[in-house]
């Protein structure tokens, strides 16, 4: 009986916990005998936290007024002068591809499913202008090539970035410029991970953003600001090609196939009392383990145009959407429950079932009962146009 207990704690137990999360969340103690652990469901959220504000603003089109709009998003939230000033900024951008970047429904790329150019300029201009010591714009892009040179491909005005001031630009696919990777722990214990290795980029920083675009996705539901850190993991350790520094293979081990192991890879910081399942049940935990490891302190969301269907173009009947919409908070978890209302969902924190995560588990709730931050609408100041007038339904 002990040895069926155990292997229901392992996965099922899980399950039934974040189906128990949609209302209270529990003090769950999951493992066997002495070596038990404790899950990240642990107590309650505050009744109120200093980092629920979230701003919306209106931005149309990807000209001048990008930096207008993200200026005023920014004086809502009081201000990025004391988060920024004399620091290191790294901003995480959304860069997903097949290899290789495709216009999409006439548009550029930048348009639709990756971050665009305008809004990383504009956002870099003023986190300098805020006092910024230095800018890195990061992500793990599978290509051997310099980063400039991807940024180029994806359509970036790549001199007009630089010349701002202090601007790095690195490839977090492996070591990069770093001479060894940085272990980060997670906080709670972890889902699925206790630590992630990671280039140094995400330790070797005072503050993180994370610049994402307003999509749906396949296998997580939505992709905001908390999934865009999915692709801070390095191809060279979490990749299909795991254990070479040239690695470019996306991370399907990581989505796993329910076998109950990763596959071909051990990636670091796998728990070892905990059993991979499906892609619908590791990611969502995995989204919820690398926000506790690597905190975001501002997110940003790009609902200027994107997409729906998924969250690239092979993904199943992508349709373009243009919310108008830049959607900026001091909390990714906050920050993405008001893009997932905005988006035409009346419960970000709903459960298994429920759109958008009529096919996998809520990595909001899941971060939520591990106290990364709220996602009860009721329960965030949520400044500048209401979520009713910004709302876009997107289609389910």
């Amino acid at each position: 009986m002990k040895d069926k207990l155990c292997t229901y704690n392992r996965r099922a137990f899980l399950r039934v916990g974040m189906g128990l999360a949609a209302g209270a969340p529990l003090a769950l103690s999951v493992g066997c005998g002495a070596g038990a652990v404790e899950s990240p469901h642990v107590n309650p959220p505050p009744a109120d936290r200093a980092d629920a504000k979230v701003a919306i603003v209106s931005s149309p089109t990807y000209g001048p007024e990008v930096v207008t709009a993200m200026r005023q998003a920014f004086d809502l939230l009081a201000g990025i002068h004391v988060l920024v000033n004399g620091k290191t900024v790294t901003v995480k951008v959304n860069l997903t591809c097949s290899g290789y970047f495709e216009n999409q429904f006439g548009r550029p790329p930048g348009e639709t499913y990756i971050t665009h150019g305008a809004t990383a300029t504009a956002l870099t201009s003023l986190l300098l202008a805020e006092g910024a010591r230095r800018v890195r714009i990061v992500d793990s892009a599978p290509f051997l090539e310099p980063m400039e040179q991807v940024l180029t491909l994806a359509g970036w005005d790549v001199p007009a970035l630089l010349v701002l001031g202090n601007v790095e630009l690195e490839n977090t696919r492996n070591l990069g410029s770093g001479q060894s990777y940085a272990r980060l722990p997670v906080p709670s214990g972890g889902y699925l991970f206790s630590y992630f290795d990671l280039n140094h980029s995400y330790l070797d920083t005072d503050i993180l953003v994370s610049l994402a675009k307003m999509k749906q996705h396949t296998t997580a539901g939505v992709t905001l600001s908390m999934k865009n850190l999915f692709g801070i993991t390095p191809n060279s350790l979490y990749g299909s090609e795991a254990g070479t520094e040239d690695a470019l293979g996306w991370r399907s081990p990581l989505h796993s196939d329910g076998s109950g192991d990763w596959g071909p890879i051990s990636p670091p910081g796998a728990r070892t009392d905990r059993d991979p399942g499906s892609d619908d049940f590791n990611v969502p935990r995995i989204v919820a383990d690398e926000c506790g490891a690597r905190p975001v302190d501002l997110a940003i969301i790009d609902g200027i145009t994107a997409m729906s269907g998924g969250e690239g173009p092979w993904s199943p009947n992508p349709q373009l959407t243009t919310p108008g919409v830049l959607i900026a908070g001091l909390n990714p978890v906050s920050t993405d429950a008001v893009g997932v209302a905005v988006m035409g969902y009346a419960n970000p924190r709903a459960s298994r079932g429920t759109p958008p995560f009529q096919g996998c588990d809520n990595h909001l709730l899941l971060a939520e009962t591990a106290g990364l931050g709220l996602a009860d609408l009721s329960r965030i100041d949520v400044r500048g146009m209401t979520i009713a007038q910004a709302r876009y339904p997107y289609p389910t």
